[in-house]
């Protein structure tokens, strides 16, 4: 089946998905989880291959950490699934309603948006969260991931499939298409009159490709050069256990920390301790002039360093004189994904929340936290840095638009 068939299909889907009420689609959701707990080890034996695969094609372990699937991963999968099933449907219901002079109820309500396109890279998770998050808020979604993951995808489609099919759920509601080639994401952005929302998920090529030709609208998903600032007033073992945790607990991914910005303050008695704790766990620094003096073994940093997204065990250091210096640095060069202060002065917290533009601006947390789950949100289609219509995680709400229902008793307009 080409591109276009499998997308006729959810559009049609989507007709119907749109008149389904909050239980049967939670009913589809819980025949969703049990297929893929039945499936597990099919699941797991595409996944192995998979990885296999990745690691003869020598693709960096950060990144083999995101295509693999364990036990406990899918796990996850299903807890999300509950989480999902468990929050509140936002399709039928009204953000406002008011009554007319004339009469006239107005009322604004949710709606879906329709049929999705979501293209991503090497996430197999993101198959199951997608589809589900989709179903959950009444859309329709046509999954085109990369060649890296295909079997995985394919069993995590069919298990999904299997599920759906159990229910009152169109199964054509989610369609993942065979085809992994760079002309199936050129046909399938050109799509207008079948597609009405396309999400590109994964690196700065793929989004800037997706962005500018796309005929489809984009919500554009972006890329994590994130930083963190640890201001003269830290807490140095706070910041620390912070920083460790926002590079080394999963550094392929978009959240993960890129960059750290230290006040010159405490920059000669900090940026030691920060490399021995992470260059003990295979971390490779980057620094400016003072970082290196300070550290002659950290290697000097290059312009292109501050506005690479690293996804890897590398971590960009520079000592800057203020907070101001700071957020110029981060408006400068961060994608305004996830930025976090380390502070023990409330005034300034207060300035860097206010001046920094991103979607999600810690104070004393990891930048790990910018994800649907942890957001409550139950899973997510990707972290939007645009400001419209979504900002931050994607979750149900942001999967529905509004339309107006106007109730009349005969009034015509004078």
């Amino acid at each position: 089946m080409n591109i276009e068939e499998q997308a006729k299909k959810v559009a049609i889907a989507k007709r119907s998905l749109a008149q389904i009420s909050t239980k049967v689609k939670d009913e589809a959701l819980h025949a969703i989880a049990d297929s893929i707990w039945k499936m597990r080890e099919k699941i797991l034996a595409a996944n192995a291959i998979d990885v296999k695969y990745a690691r003869k094609r020598k693709m960096k372990e950060s990144l083999v950490d995101r295509l693999m699937l364990t036990d406990s991963r899918i796990d996850g999968m299903i807890h999300s699934i509950e989480d999902l099933i468990a929050l509140r449907d936002p399709v039928g219901n009204a953000d406002a309603s008011w009554t007319m002079p004339n009469g006239l109820r107005i009322s604004k309500v949710r709606v879906p948006i329709g049929a999705i396109g979501i293209i991503y890279e090497g996430r197999p998770n993101v198959t199951v969260e997608t589809s589900t998050i989709a179903l959950k808020s009444g859309n329709s979604i046509l999954l085109r991931g990369s060649s890296s993951a295909q079997n995985t995808n394919e069993v995590l489609v069919r298990a999904i499939k299997e599920g759906i099919e159990k229910t009152d759920v169109p199964e054509d509601a989610v369609e993942l298409v065979e085809d992994t080639s760079h002309e199936a994401v050129g046909k399938m952005i050109r799509l207008k009159s079948l597609l009405d929302l396309i999400i590109p998920r994964g690196g700065k090529q793929l989004i800037d490709f997706v962005t500018k030709n796309s005929t489809v609208p984009v919500l554009e998903t972006g890329i994590g050069n994130c930083h963190i600032f640890v201001d003269a007033t830290a807490d140095l073992g706070m910041a620390l256990d912070i920083i460790d945790n926002a590079k080394t607990q999963r550094p392929g991914t978009c959240n993960a920390v890129e960059k750290i910005l230290i006040h010159k303050k405490i920059c000669e008695s900090f940026l030691p301790s920060l490399y021995k704790r992470l260059s003990e766990k295979g971390v490779e620094f980057r620094g400016c002039e003072v970082a290196r003096q300070i550290i002659p073994e950290i290697k000097p940093a290059t312009e292109e360093d501050w506005a690479t997204e690293y996804l890897d065990l590398i971590l960009g250091v520079k000592c800057v004189q203020d907070i101001d210096e700071a957020i110029e640095h981060i408006t400068k060069y961060g994608t305004k994904h996830s930025e976090a202060i380390v502070t023990n002065d409330y005034s300034n917290a207060m300035k860097f929340t206010s001046a920094i533009d991103a979607s999600a601006v810690y104070v004393n947390a990891s930048t790990r936290f910018t994800d649907g789950g942890q957001f409550g949100f139950g899973a997510e289609m990707g972290i939007s840095t645009q400001r419209l219509h979504a900002r931050g995680p994607v979750g149900l709400f942001e999967l529905t638009t509004y339309k107006y229902v106007i109730l009349g008793e005969g009034q015509i307009r004078k």
